[in-house]
């Protein structure tokens, strides 16, 4: 205590209020020597990031706490009620607290900005001990990752990434660890839909349209699905429902968390017993579709191609039937070894192994070993043994569908001399199987297998060889390219967020049955194809993505990209209604009036009925045209609801839009069921342009808005402004608010509750003076971002941790700035960033134990 106490009169006397010591019997020699004890760590020993901190609590951590946080977190009257006066060493019972101090040292939270800051190596070399201390701790006991989490990527200090290091930091050359990536559920779907179905090849006259190597788009209900012989489907009873109940498919079954943000990291997915039972059942789907195509789920009368000629099995009411369905004749799907192996008597060793082996390679992307071809060689015989061939065959090659390699995207590094600093660089297979999953969702193609076999997937210059020729290519779908983004901006969750009808109601978007949820997963296809335009022209990409007047558009969006009207409005599109209507029953009753004169004594013909025309009183739509255009959709469903491939590429109504982040599938994507998100848009911005990072919110707090309806968003904010929030709040909403000028279904408004909107804003502490100050709207907030040399930074950092399945670590600034720098020399080339990423040190190298650095993934 009272070292404690004494630390806090020494911070006062040197920078804060004077205070009159109370501890007595020092000499000026003990002052002297304590001073020195309370030093920070020298900076003359150089210091390895991430390295293991053998120190323990008492000796090292407790003086940093002493030095720098007890001032305000002590024990009488603590900042935010927390003390850390007694914290102790790292336990599972504190690990929360620990956590939380981490979070704070680590984004310079704490100290405070007005208190003595710690140097450079000493907050580094404290956030690396509480990491190792926590991972220690916790590793029976569920575990410590938030340091392995991407939304904590931005942890990292920036400055440090991108700036000039301190003296006595000494980096390594850097790598990723050995490491085994669980496939997405886009790719899986994606694989297993090769077997079954077959893609048309790419049109250059129409290169929108859905392509072979595409991933398969979710439907218009948002869901990813697999769909047996839709392409053969000539005739279905029924609608759209009836059809989506009526017609063979099977879900997405691995799992994916629909949060914010990238989700593709090798350390937080996997595979487990429900996921594996699914997916064996959905094998024996498939295996049975590739050897008898529709009569493994239809009856054999359903296949023709004169539904006429089967009119009296037809009858009666087979909606949502599989009865329901006609197939056409014609064989579309791929006829493989398993086709061969399946369709006659009997079973030679001949077929059974080119059956094992095709689909060996169909589903992991490789061929087998002898030693993995043999071992499912015996198992489909054994099965065959059992249960006959059909039945045996079936179970038998449902196995493979469970193969790690099936499942999982191995870099282990098995093979391979390491160099001085333990690293193995990937090569053969591993290598060429790395280089195809950062681009595609399908098998390698030939040139690159040949490669692989030949020996030329060993060096830099044979990964940068394939990349470049992949990137020139535009037969060559890359759908991981258009993943990125999509998990960077987030605007692919407008039609996931439940919105409250009336809520709808009075944003002016169309509130009947699932139009604006359908409305929504259109807007992603389509802001999925004007990426696609963008990176086309591969010109300050994100630039571009960030300010662009262009929108991929359907008709609906001429709604959606609409203008709010005012009250006055509203009430003068009523008036001219009704007066329409009105000259439309005297004009009709003149008509009417003129019949009978010119026809006496004839019985008049009954009256036309008015159809009532569908006005939206609530908006003035925009004027979309352009010329057409194209964009990927799922498999085609009947009646309203499908999901049409055509579309048209138009201008933005001038000043009022400006950039994806204005589109509505953005803003939508940021909303909830009520109302706009200001918090969310304003993480976003602060997280993925300013590379500012947020702590978690604390399982105290009680993050909720007033009930207020008669207030506007921003003046029910306010509680957010309370000292406690702020600290937080003020890297968020100042960021956010700008972008009321949008209502929460992405439509352009000047009102909100009859009162103008405020739309101004702020830039605050982005560690960029340049930036900061004060925004009139998310327009001036845009324009200002989208010319930063920050933002780009930030925008490389992403996609290093999307290319890598990582969080960067100080050893990858040299990789980050070499990055930026052939984005920036390139003209911001997208390309030229890829590139330069996918030759660096950290996609190429591995490391077969990483537990010397504690913050690497």
């Amino acid at each position: 205590m009272m070292k404690v106490r004494f630390s806090c009169w020494i911070k006062r006397r040197i920078g804060f209020q004077p205070v009159t010591p109370k501890i007595t019997g020092w000499k000026p020699i003990g002052l002297i020597f304590i001073l020195i004890l309370l030093l920070p760590v020298a900076t003359s020993q150089a210091y390895t990031p991430g390295r293991a901190v053998n120190k323990d609590y008492a000796s090292f951590a407790e003086s940093f706490l002493t030095n720098h946080c007890v001032d305000c977190h002590g024990e009488i009257d603590p900042e935010g009620n927390l003390s850390l006066e007694d914290l102790g060493p790292v336990d599972e019972i504190n690990a929360s607290t620990w956590t939380s101090v981490w979070a704070q040292v680590t984004l310079k939270e704490m100290p405070p900005k007005d208190m003595t800051q710690p140097e450079v190596i000493e907050r580094l070399q404290f956030s690396d001990w509480i990491v190792g201390e926590l991972s220690r701790v916790m590793q029976d006991k569920g575990g410590f990752r938030d340091h392995l989490d991407p939304n904590k990527g931005n942890f990292v200090d920036h400055e440090l990434l991108f700036g000039p290091l301190p003296d006595g930091i000494k980096l390594q050359p850097t790598s990723s660890p050995a490491r085994i990536w669980r496939v997405t559920p886009q790719e899986h779907i994606t694989r297993l839909n090769e077997l079954i179905n077959t893609e048309p090849e790419f049109d250059p006259e129409k290169p929108g349209l859905r392509t072979h190597g595409d991933v398969v788009p979710t439907n218009h209900g948002g869901e990813l699905k697999l769909y047996f012989g839709t392409d053969r489907i000539i005739k279905c009873q029924g609608g759209t429902v009836a059809y989506a109940t009526a017609v063979k498919s099977v879900p997405a079954v691995l799992s994916s968390a629909r949060n914010h943000g990238l989700e593709n990291y090798p350390d937080f997915y996997t595979v487990n017993s429900a996921e594996a039972t699914q997916i064996m059942a959905i094998a024996g789907d498939i295996i049975r579709y590739m050897a008898e195509g529709p009569l493994s789920i239809a009856h054999p009368y359903q296949i023709t191609d004169a539904p006429a000629s089967i009119a009296d099995k037809m009858k009666g009411d087979l909606r949502g039937l599989p009865t329901s369905i006609v197939y056409s004749t014609k064989v579309v799907r791929p006829l493989t070894p398993v086709y061969e192996l399946m369709k006659e008597d009997g079973v030679t060793d001949e077929r059974l192994r080119a059956a094992v082996d095709y689909l060996f390679e169909a589903l992991t992307f490789r061929p087998p070993s002898e030693t993995e071809s043999d071992a499912y060689l015996e198992i489909v015989n054994q099965t065959i043994e059992k249960l006959g061939k059909k039945e045996g065959a079936v179970l038998g090659l449902s196995s493979i569908f469970l193969d790690r390699d099936a499942l999982f995207r191995p870099e282990l590094i098995e093979n391979g001399k390491p160099d001085e600093h333990g690293r193995v660089m990937l090569q053969d297979w591993e290598l060429g199987m790395a280089v195809n999953h950062a681009l595609r969702y399908i098998r390698p193609d030939a040139p690159l297998r040949d490669a692989i076999a030949a020996g030329r997937m060993r060096t830099r210059a044979d990964v940068k060889r394939e990349v470049e020729r992949m990137l020139a290519d535009d037969t060559i779908r890359k759908p991981r390219m258009v993943r990125f983004f999509r998990d960077y901006f987030d605007y692919d969750l407008g039609g996931y967020i439940c919105k409250d009808t009336k809520a709808l109601t009075q944003t002016g978007a169309n509130n009947r049955g699932q139009a604006h949820y359908n409305a929504m997963f259109d807007a992603t296809a389509s802001t999925d194809r004007l990426i696609e335009l963008i990176l086309d022209e591969d010109k300050d990409v994100l630039k571009q993505l960030l300010t662009t007047d262009k929108v991929v558009a359907t008709k609906a969006d001429n709604l959606y990209f609409g203008r709010k009207r005012t009250r006055e409005e509203i009430a003068a599109s009523v008036a001219a209604e009704k007066q329409a209507m009105a000259e439309a029953a005297q004009k009709a009753a003149a008509e009417f009036e003129a019949w009978k004169q010119a026809n006496p004594g004839k019985k008049p013909p009954p009256p036309n009925k008015q159809k009532r025309p569908i006005v939206n009183h609530l908006v003035t739509q925009a004027d979309l045209a352009g010329p057409p255009i194209y964009a990927r959709v799922s498999r085609r469903s009947f009646g309203k609801g499908s999901m049409k491939p055509e579309r048209i590429l138009a201008t933005v109504p001038a000043g009022q839009r400006l950039g994806i982040l204005t589109h509505p599938s953005w803003l939508v994507s940021h909303s909830d069921a009520m109302d706009n998100h200001a918090i969310r848009r304003g993480h976003w911005i602060q997280e993925r342009l300013l590379g500012g990072g947020i702590p978690d919110v604390p399982i105290t707090v009680d993050a909720m808005l007033p009930d207020e309806p008669k207030n506007t968003l921003r003046e029910r904010m306010r509680v957010t402004r309370e000292e406690y929030c702020w600290t937080c709040h003020k890297k968020m909403d100042p960021l956010g608010l700008p972008f009321e000028m949008y209502n929460h279904a992405g439509l352009y408004r000047e009102l909100e509750l009859d009162k103008p909107v405020d739309t101004s804003g702020e830039i605050i502490d982005s560690g960029d003076p340049t930036l900061d100050g004060k925004v009139g709207s998310a327009i001036e907030l845009i324009q200002k971002l989208a010319e930063s040399e920050r933002a780009e930074q930030v925008f490389v950092r992403h996609a290093f941790r999307f290319w890598m399945g990582r969080n960067e670590t100080l050893h990858d600034a040299p990789i980050l700035q070499e990055a930026h720098r052939a984005y920036k020399e390139s003209g911001g080339s997208m390309k030229a960033l890829l590139v330069s990423l996918l030759t660096s040190d950290a996609f190429l190298y591995r490391t077969r134990s990483d537990s010397a650095l504690v913050d690497s993934n």
